[in-house]
């Protein structure tokens, strides 16, 4: 098989190289394409261009497959923690014990927030977006830690700020929610793990502390691990090509949250009980509500089956569903919702319009009825994923500053008016 590929216009020719990943991933490199021949290629979304080379996360949507670092995340979320993945995943290796013991320590010695920070809490109205506060708090971050605002890929000046991120978005989502609740804040304990820190610092009174449950810390640790990278998705492009500016890790992934937070990316499991709070408040029969997303002139969508990267099947849906029925069993919830949701996938999962097409539950549709079953609001959840995106958003502002990428600067196909004279106000 040829590693070249020719691009004839014009009379014009040029010769592009084939890049072939370790997974035998083709791309044409078109680096040369605008030097050597004045043209440049169109595509909206960017749904057939690649924008890097990364080590880091490997998906065949084809066959159902995602891999950390090579690991398969079935593997993973069996014998893996939370942690221990978001190590992988910025440093590229499985930790030993040491280094596990030391990342998880620093970790833990990071969870407060300087007590300065509090009066910016207190100074956001009850309704805001806790995604709103998310960003803005980041960014904030930053403002305590001057000395950190570098773009270090190794050594304390990147670790430091690494791990500062990491354990302080629990403390700031935690502390989000309680703004909107009118409560105090939670101070974090160090005897707790990640997750049931968070649920902690979320859910506890002062003279009534939160009773982590095992069930419950395990399935949220393993959602965070589901979460932990997705490939060059909308909000880690965003992260690059933020940091392509050379622009801090801090504010780099605070404008990660702001892609996320959009609801066709980290929004979609909020969609999903948004839903099933529609078919609920509305008495829909089922079968008419999914006769009803069948319809191709109907405005009703069923949110959380099928996916644009995925086309068999959601490998991390397979992972949480299990997880979910535990949860559920464990806190013997009564709930309408998760009742109306364990129905509306057993139809579709039957139903031979969406097996032929591939729309089966992914990862969202599972996620939202997990966080609802712990007591997570739904204005929190995109936030919740904000948490399990972090490692991958760091990893990949790292690995960008290690591969020297140029700063981000697409080109355009321009369509509006050739050149005009100007009219004075008076002649128009």
């Amino acid at each position: 098989m040829s590693n070249k590929a020719i691009v004839e216009y014009d009379g014009k020719k040029l010769e592009l190289d084939a890049i072939i990943g370790t997974e035998n991933e083709v791309g044409l490199d078109i680096t040369q394409l605008r030097a050597k021949t004045g043209m440049i290629t169109l595509d909206p979304g960017y749904g057939n261009t690649g924008s890097c080379t990364s080590d880091i996360t490997f998906i065949d949507g084809e066959k159902g497959i995602l891999r950390y670092r090579g690991y398969a995340i079935e593997e993973l979320a069996e014998k893996s923690t939370f942690l221990e993945t978001a190590f992988l995943v910025l440093y590229g290796h499985l930790p030993s014990q040491k280094e596990l013991n030391t990342f998880s320590a620093g970790i833990s010695a990071e969870a407060g927030l300087h007590y300065a920070m509090k009066s910016h809490f207190d100074g956001f109205p009850a309704n805001a977006p806790p995604m709103a506060i998310l960003s803005a708090m980041l960014n904030t971050l930053a403002c305590y830690n001057t000395e950190l605002l570098t773009t270090a890929t190794d050594g304390p000046k990147f670790e430091v700020p690494a791990l500062k991120i990491m354990s302080k978005v629990r403390t700031i989502a935690a502390w989000a929610y309680r703004t909107s609740k009118g409560r105090p804040y939670m101070p974090p304990s160090p005897r707790l793990s990640y997750c049931g820190n968070f649920l902690h610092m979320m859910f506890s009174q002062p003279f009534d502390l939160y009773e982590v449950i095992p069930e419950v810390e395990k399935a949220l640790d393993l959602f965070l691990i589901l979460h932990a990278d997705h490939e060059q998705n909308c909000s880690t492009s965003t992260v690059r090509m933020v940091g392509s500016a050379r622009a801090n890790l801090f504010s780099s992934v605070a404008a990660g949250v702001g892609a996320l937070w959009g609801p066709l990316h980290g929004g979609a499991n909020a969609e999903v009980i948004a839903m099933l709070n529609n078919i609920h408040d509305n008495g829909i029969k089922l079968s008419d509500y999914v006769e009803a997303a069948k319809d191709k002139n109907s405005d009703t969508k069923l949110m959380g089956f099928g996916h644009r990267v995925y086309k068999s099947f959601d490998p991390r849906a397979k992972i949480l569903k299990l997880h979910v029925d535990r949860v559920l069993d464990k806190l013997h919830i009564d709930d309408p919702l998760l009742d109306i949701a364990k129905q509306l996938e057993d139809v579709a999962l039957h139903d031979e319009y969406f097996i032929e097409r591939n729309l089966y539950p992914n990862v969202d549709f599972y996620s939202g009825i997990l966080l609802r079953a712990i007591g997570i609001p739904v204005n929190m959840f995109t936030v919740m994923f904000a948490i399990g995106r972090m490692p991958g958003w760091i990893a990949n502002w790292r690995e960008m500053l290690c591969q020297e990428q140029r700063i981000s600067r697409p080109r355009q196909i321009y369509t509006g008016e050739t050149l005009r004279s100007y009219v004075q106000i008076g002649s128009r």
